[in-house]
């Protein structure tokens, strides 16, 4: 089967899903633009967005609309070539809309497992819940008669694990998009011992259609990306439970500065505590609950985010890509106060960021923020600058970020020597590319 013939019939399984939704628009415009090719006339390309909630797929077709109008802007001249033979489609806004329909009309709605019996190829993007992945994949595959392949985007379940018990015999895939997929470039390919060379083989060519990066992961409980991120959110949260101790002062103070630390000290996109939050409080313990039972020489679990939890706090984003309150408030992007675990409410940073601030010490003149570093050719030697004096300092703050830099590092150095990464440069690439870090975790900056 060629890469147009796996591609002419096609599922997304939690296509309204906030990843589920980018996999769709990603694969539909491509089922579309490959529709457009004069090779292609004749055969036929659906799509089928399938989800539980009928609400949430009426705000996916909406959401895909937006989205598409944002694609075909981007390239008119090759649209125009596609519809040169199209005498009623003079003006941009024309061919425009006329792709819009074009994609539009590939995608098909659906609640019922049903629609992907015909099916290919099957993305999952559904909850990290390895019963339910089984169940969906052991249901379609029961059912459907042209042994498809299947494309989970776990970010934590051993891909083998799916594959043993579902019965796929390498038909399964980990293809692990990064949040949002639409505009993250980041995917990690994860194969079993079973996983066939023509699934991998396409997997690399859909990837390469998407301009997306592979990186590969050996299949290990979390990966790479998840491997890493979740150890270094768990030292970000003991080191805030160890300075609220050790300076006799409310746990949400220390997690202010912990959020600091890893943002303004380490040039970081965000603190670590924002980005459980992005992730969701709820969303990183769960990771931590599936990947702890594979490792043994640490524990992988949280009390505090087992409190939070408790308290119903939980984080995450809403529909719309807005943040929801977790370890921190928002308004908008900016953060306005903490949660307290004791009175169980939020308190305005205003209240004691000067307090806390002056306990972390300053920053050095050779601080940089991550915005203005993160593109720059020279940044190697900024950041070196910058870090050098960090080691030279006696300040809480500084001796807090070297402390946690030298632990980044060592994160990465075991995710190699443990075999779930191949090399220090794939570790790197993950962080640098999936999480947008200014530089990758296995460095010199801190020895």
């Amino acid at each position: 089967m060629t890469y147009e013939e796996r591609l002419q019939n096609v599922s997304v399984l939690g296509a309204a899903g906030k990843m589920g939704s980018g996999i769709l628009l990603l694969t539909a415009v491509e089922m579309a633009d490959l529709s457009l090719l004069p090779e292609n006339k004749d055969r036929s390309f659906v799509l089928n967005a399938i989800d539980v909630s009928p609400e949430g797929l009426s705000g996916l077709m909406k959401y895909l609309r937006e989205q598409i109008r944002k694609v075909a802007e981007k390239k008119t001249v090759w649209l125009r070539s596609m519809y040169a033979d199209r005498d009623d489609l003079i003006e941009n806004y024309d061919i425009i809309d006329e792709y819009i329909f074009d994609v539009m009309n590939v995608v098909r709605p659906a609640t019922t497992m049903a629609a992907a019996y015909n099916s290919t190829l099957i993305f999952e993007a559904v909850s990290e819940n390895r019963a339910l992945k089984v169940k969906l994949f052991t249901d379609i595959d029961t059912n459907n008669p042209n042994n498809p392949w299947y494309f989970t985007n776990t970010s934590s379940v051993p891909i083998s694990l799916i594959e043993d018990e579902a019965k796929l015999d390498g038909r399964v895939i980990g293809f692990h998009f990064y949040n949002p997929p639409a505009v993250q470039r980041l995917v990690e390919l994860i194969k079993t011992n079973n996983t066939t060379d023509e699934v991998v083989e396409f997997a690399h060519q859909y990837a390469k259609k998407l301009r997306k990066i592979i990186v590969p992961s050996n299949d290990f409980a979390g990966f790479i990306g998840n491997g890493h991120f979740m150890r270094d959110a768990l030292h970000g949260m003991k080191e805030a439970e160890a300075l609220a101790a050790e300076k006799n002062i409310p746990l949400y103070k220390a997690i202010y500065m912990i959020n600091k630390v890893t943002q303004d000290y380490l040039v970081r996109p965000m603190g670590i505590f924002q980005l459980v939050d992005y992730v969701g409080v709820d969303v990183v313990q769960f990771i931590l609950n599936v990947m702890n039972p594979f490792v043994t020489d640490e524990e992988l679990h949280s009390n505090l985010l087992d409190k939070m939890m408790l308290q119903g706090v939980k984080g995450g984003q809403k529909s719309s890509g807005a943040q929801k309150d977790g370890f921190l408030k928002y308004k908008g992007p900016r953060v306005t106060s903490i949660w307290d675990t004791h009175k169980q409410t939020y308190v305005d940073i205003d209240k004691f960021k000067d307090e806390c601030d002056e306990m972390l010490g300053n920053l050095p003149d050779t601080a940089v923020a991550w915005k203005s570093i993160v593109r720059n050719k020279k940044k190697d030697d900024i950041l070196a600058a910058f870090f050098n004096d960090l080691k030279s300092s006696t300040d809480l703050g500084a001796k807090t970020a070297v402390v946690y830099g030298q632990r980044s590092k060592a994160i990465g150095e075991k995710l190699v020597a443990d075999n779930v990464a191949n090399e220090i440069d794939h570790v790197n690439t993950v962080m640098l590319t999936g999480f947008f870090h200014a530089y990758g975790p296995v460095n010199n900056f801190f020895d």
